[in-house]
């Protein structure tokens, strides 16, 4: 199988207990399969259904038993059909056993991948728990359940159960839920498992991670105590935010009959002198400008890469604080990992040693970052001890970036205290807000928490892919009404707003409530207040700024630029407030490095035409766009052949870059192979 290519198996009760869920099972399984088909278009899935009145598995026709367990599907690579399949599970007539169903998942998967793939193969099971299991021929129930963990252990695989409880279980099924649960307990603590209890069709739909996302770490080195002191980790991202996949421009030019058409849209821009509209400004004669006062200041590339801040790559302990003096909200952007170097005994020991101390004097650390080398900026953090209390899972720490001065806010706002008495909430009113608030209570003593993030999806997202499967069968598709289950998650619980109305009334009660009306958004009142003022010029210079001027004032790169192009590309591949972003970076890059070499005099572009592809090749790995990278790399090159540049062909050779390999992304075509001689099998030179 390709690196980073997962197996699943989906193991689902159908049970007639599970009749009144199967509708919340039809879309959370859909949806996997959908973002697979986005994310992991070559990933296998099969499905398994259990407390069907059929029989239908290789373990009963081969040994015997196993019986009301039928394999919907084998194992293949996901399509359009699956989904389809998981939108219409037929409805099983009996108990199912659960025990059967995972033993007839692994027979799929041993039979279908042997000892390969290993930590790539994972079983899901949703059920809720109430169906009696079989008893074993021989020994206990227990006794099978560590059977089973020992040989998914041997052959890598993973096991997920989500135990679904909507309401209380009562009478007979008592004992058998009990049971259950302890035998659904005991994977986690035997083998690679886990179990989850959810009670809401919300958190069934965010229970099972739809997408699997391969750890990587952002930094391998020394956390350094002291010059003489230094503890081996690696950090990892703990939360991070989930973007839009990537929209492509699309052409519908090329004739239909084409079948080999990319339907690629390519832009090229060029830079004219404002003097004369049809002159060129060549890479060369182009500089950038900063606004200092009422003049700009040309600032040259060299120059700018003298003035940046070149620190090493390094994680350094810059003291120590009682962890009451971290506001909570002065913490920024995404939550990291630290945890000890796994093969290192002596770093797990000092990790655990500095966790346990800190959190028992109720201290956090202060760190200095610099994650890679040549990284631009520093980062400063907070470490926060995460002590385990898990036996098999080793303590580790938090890291959350703090501001600089500058990122801070201030807002002065008075005080509700020196406002007079008439404008002050008296007791009823008071006591009405708090009965409010109380009635709104996510979290109540005899109920699951709802909308807990680890079982909460992303409800944008998830009509998103919705659509986009809908709209793959159906081009001329409307878009549908949001799905009743998503509701729930943008909308406060209708049930729970009916049973606490007398709440609602009272707060209406004691409060004067008025509808606000909705202002337009419009600059014309700014232009009224500045006209005939010395501040007109100023608005009107503000408001004919370039892109490029925006983009150095603001935060978010629009244009590559010549200074640091490099940054300017990885920023703008970072952009998640447009799909076009990647694509616009990856275009923009091409022509910079087109530029570079087509005015190159004796190679001196070369370096720089290097460093510009090298991060287009990284950032096409990172945003699994292999392909525009090849076909750019192939084009170059013929480029440069006909074009009497061989010599850049050879720099390259000379520096090892290559095509990008499956190995390095999976979506790509070419092979290791391939990849590696591509420079080596040069054409010849036309004469």
């Amino acid at each position: 199988m390709a690196r980073n290519k997962e197996a699943l198996v989906l193991l689902l009760d159908v049970g007639p207990s599970m009749h009144h869920l199967l509708p919340e099972v039809e879309k959370i399984c859909s949806m996997i399969v959908q973002k697979k088909l986005v994310y992991s278009k070559y990933d296998e899935v099969g499905v398994v259904l259990f407390g069907t009145e059929e029989t239908e598995n290789e373990l009963t026709m081969e040994v015997g038993g196993y019986e009301h367990v039928v394999v919907l599907q084998n194992i293949k690579v996901v399509d359009g059909d699956l989904v389809e399949a998981l939108r219409q599970i037929p409805r099983g007539t009996v108990p199912g056993d659960f025990l059967d169903a995972i033993v007839v998942g692994m027979d799929m998967l041993i039979k279908k991948y042997s000892s390969t793939n290993k930590g790539k193969k994972r079983m899901c099971i949703i059920t809720n728990g109430l169906s009696p299991i079989k008893d074993p021929y021989e020994g206990s129930k227990e006794d099978q359940v560590n059977a089973i963990a020992e040989q998914m252990t041997s052959h890598g695989m993973k096991l997920e159960c989500v135990v679904v409880r909507e309401s209380v279980v009562l009478g007979e099924n008592v004992s058998v839920m009990e049971e259950n649960d302890r035998l659904l307990n005991l994977f986690p603590k035997k083998t690679r498992a886990k179990t989850v209890f959810v009670e809401s069709s919300t958190s069934l739909l965010g229970a099972l991670k739809t997408r699997s996302i391969s750890p990587v770490t952002i930094f391998r080195g020394d956390l350094e105590i002291s010059p003489k002191l230094k503890i081996k980790v690696w950090v990892y991202k703990k939360t991070s935010e989930e973007k839009f996949p990537t929209l492509k421009k699309y052409s519908d030019k090329a004739p239909s009959t084409d079948k080999f058409a990319s339907h690629e849209v390519k832009v090229d821009y060029e830079y004219k002198s404002v003097e004369d509209a049809n002159k060129v400004v060549p890479p060369e004669q182009r500089i950038k400008g900063y606004r200092y006062g009422p003049q700009v200041v040309p600032i040259s590339a060299d120059e700018w890469d003298a003035v940046k801040f070149k620190p090493d790559k390094s994680v350094k302990l810059l003291g120590f604080t009682d962890s009451s003096n971290i506001m909570r909200h002065h913490y920024m952007k995404d939550v990291n990992i630290f945890i000890a170097d796994p093969g290192d005994q002596n770093a797990i020991v000092a990790v655990s040693a500095l966790a346990r101390a800190m959190k028992e004097m109720h201290k956090v650390a202060i760190l200095r970052c610099v994650w890679r080398q040549g990284q631009g900026n520093v980062v400063v953090g907070i470490l926060t001890p995460n002590v385990s209390d898990n036996d098999h899972i080793p303590d580790s720490f938090y890291f959350n970036i703090l501001p600089f001065a500058e990122d801070v806010r201030e807002f002065q706002f008075p005080s509700f205290s020196n406002l007079p008495a008439s404008l002050l909430p008296d007791e009823e009113q008071q006591e009405a807000a708090d009965n409010f608030v109380k009635m709104l209570d996510l979290a109540p003593s005899d109920k699951e928490e709802m909308l807990q993030p680890d079982f909460t999806p992303n409800p944008v997202l998830e009509r998103f892919y919705n659509y986009l499967e809908l709209k793959s069968k159906h081009p001329d598709a409307a878009v549908p009404p949001l799905d009743k289950t998503l509701k729930r998650i943008t909308e406060p619980d209708p049930e729970l707003l009916a049973k606490k109305k007398s709440a609602i009334d009272s707060l209406l009660r004691h409060f004067e409530v008025k509808e606000k009306p909705k202002l337009k958004k419009s600059t014309r009142r700014m232009r009224e207040k500045l006209s005939g003022s010395d501040d007109e010029d100023n608005y009107r210079r503000i408001s004919s700024k370039t892109e490029a001027d925006l983009t150095k004032n603001g935060d978010k790169v629009e244009k590559i630029g010549d200074l640091t192009p490099v940054q300017d590309f990885e920023s703008m591949m970072s952009r998640r407030d447009n799909p076009e972003w990647v694509n616009r970076a990856i275009t923009e890059m091409k022509n910079k490095i087109h530029d570079l070499i087509e005015d190159s005099y004796e190679g001196d572009n070369y370096p720089k035409a290097l460093d510009l592809l090298v991060a287009l090749r990284k950032g096409c790995i990172l945003e699994q766009e292999p392909k525009q990278f090849n076909d750019f790399l192939h084009q170059l090159c013929k480029f440069c052949l006909e074009n009497d540049l061989r010599s850049f062909c050879d720099f390259l050779a000379s520096k090892g870059i290559t095509l990008i390999s499956k190995t390095e992304a999976i979506d790509s075509d070419v092979t290791e192979e391939e990849a590696g001689s591509f420079l080596v099998k040069r054409e010849p030179q036309p004469e």
